[in-house]
């Protein structure tokens, strides 16, 4: 079984946990994730079976987006409302005042990642020292935010709809937003709604796969993995050069330099490089 199922993620489920029950229902140990999301968020999740797992870390580089639930005069050790609370005022803003400071905050930014994250320090993850009291030195990392509106209002939780890059904390960027306001804020809530090209139009839930299992259907919930590529231009091989591409070995190919599906006689191939004339390979796909 090989190809890439877009699950919606429901809220208390880690990704881990969601890729263990999928290895259970069907029956595939090469499964991973494109794209951590925290416990208490939901939504767009894709899931690497089989032979596509190869492409994992082209959905992890891919930009995301979010709803984001904002509430103000609240800060936690987590940054969201699932954490113990530090500061508690009561103190909100304005949909005025908030909507004022969101450009500061689009483009191009150095975010600290929170204690409680995967990234590692010392070979430990932050989260681990977090839960033991600890405080790490981190380094701020540059992330993009493309796109940061907000999209919602009920007077006491704003909701914010967040286009960013890879490595974006939006827990972070909304601390970071109730510290520059001066009221403090946490995150409320978190649904990705895209992952790449992927949305929630292409999502399934981990009952429907369930139910796909049990009647022996779960393989026609599987999108193909060059469905992951579908914006790149297409580019096609005789059965000559699909046995050079097989075999790992770059080959003149005519044609204007650039990243390109590639297919052959027996299918989808290989993410290919064109640089100079020479076709070469960035990441095979095919079975061996």
């Amino acid at each position: 079984m090989n190809g890439i199922i877009i699950i919606d993620k429901p809220s208390g489920w880690t990704s881990h946990d969601v890729v263990s029950k999928l290895r259970g229902l069907l029956r595939e140990r090469r499964i991973g994730h494109g794209g951590t999301l925290d416990p208490m968020a939901t939504g767009v999740l894709p899931v690497f079976v089989g032979r596509a797992t190869r492409a994992v870390e082209f959905c992890e580089s891919a930009e995301k987006e979010y709803l984001a639930g904002m509430r103000f005069g609240l800060t936690t050790d987590t940054q969201d409302i699932t954490g113990r609370v530090l500061t508690e005022s009561g103190s909100s803003v304005t949909a005025g005042e908030l909507e004022a400071v969101l450009p500061r905050f689009t483009g191009e930014l150095e975010q600290l990642p929170p204690m409680y994250s995967a990234v590692k320090v010392g070979g430990k993850k932050l989260y681990e020292l977090a839960r033991r009291g600890m405080e790490a030195e981190r380094k701020p990392r540059a992330v993009t935010i493309r796109t940061l509106e907000l999209t919602g209002w009920d007077g006491k939780d704003a909701l914010l709809r967040v286009v960013c890059s890879k490595g974006t904390y939006v827990r972070t960027l909304i601390h970071d937003i109730g510290e520059d306001l001066g009221c403090g804020a946490a995150m409320s809530s978190l649904r990705r709604t895209r992952a790449g090209s992927f949305t929630l139009a292409d999502a399934r839930t981990l009952e429907e796969v369930e139910a796909a299992s049990q009647s022996g259907t779960a393989d026609l919930l599987l999108r193909p993995v060059d469905s992951l590529f579908a914006a790149l231009p297409r580019l096609t091989v005789t059965e000559e050069g699909e046995k050079r591409i097989r075999n790992g070995v770059a080959f003149p190919y005519p044609g204007k330099d650039g990243t390109y599906r590639v297919y052959g006689p027996g299918g989808f191939l290989m993410l290919g490089r064109l640089a100079s004339g020479v076709l070469s390979t960035i990441k095979s796909f095919f079975e061996v």
